[in-house]
């Protein structure tokens, strides 16, 4: 009786690498292609980056320290109280941009009298540490405008801000973006802006 072979001659050999296979391989690579595309979009689109210049927000964030702003939140949305923001200041293109944090809205009113700031006449002392040295313009009873947000840092002694003449009230218009996340203690972590 004639044994039967049923292994593979050496013509017949399985292909290793099949059409299936390769389209397969292809279908992978587009689609990681196509994903690092649509994050380097939304990174230049809808985020950026920009530093911190001074000292005028310290505790919360340093000289120096690298911010990550989401410019199309207040696309939908309008800027909060505590909300951290960036603006330009007085609307300039060629100036770095000023982060600092709103304390009053449109229609709020503002006050600052013997080192408290008062919003909408109700004292607000829990918000900075120390008292306020400088009143500036917030001396007199302020009330904002309909496009108007008063901003300060939180070291509010070391700030310029709404208060200045130079700066006063942020227009909408003007606001970058909001701080979403900052490079912790320079570029050794990331942290949410409180």
């Amino acid at each position: 009786m004639a044994r039967r072979y049923n292994g593979l001659s050496f013509y017949q050999r399985k292909k290793l690498i099949s059409s299936e296979k390769i389209s397969e391989a292809a279908s992978w690579i587009f689609i990681v292609a196509l994903a690092v595309l649509l994050a380097f979009f939304l990174v230049f689109t809808l985020g950026m980056r920009t530093t911190v210049i001074g000292t005028s927000m310290e505790t919360s964030l340093h000289n120096g320290q690298v911010v990550f702003l989401n410019r199309v939140v207040y696309n939908i949305l309008q800027p909060s109280r505590g909300d951290v923001i960036a603006f330009r200041p007085n609307g300039n293109v060629n100036a770095h941009y000023s982060v600092k944090r709103v304390i009053a809205v449109p229609g709020d009113t503002v006050q600052i009298m013997n080192g408290v700031l008062y919003l909408n006449g109700e004292p607000q002392d829990e918000m900075f540490d120390d008292q306020i040295a400088d009143a500036g313009v917030a001396e007199d009873l302020m009330k904002l405008g309909e496009d108007e947000y008063f901003v300060m840092g939180d070291n509010c002694n070391s700030s310029e801000d709404s208060r200045s003449v130079n700066l006063g009230n942020i227009k909408k218009e003007y606001i970058v973006g909001k701080v979403w996340f900052h490079m912790a203690g320079g570029d050794d972590g990331i942290g949410r802006v409180k």
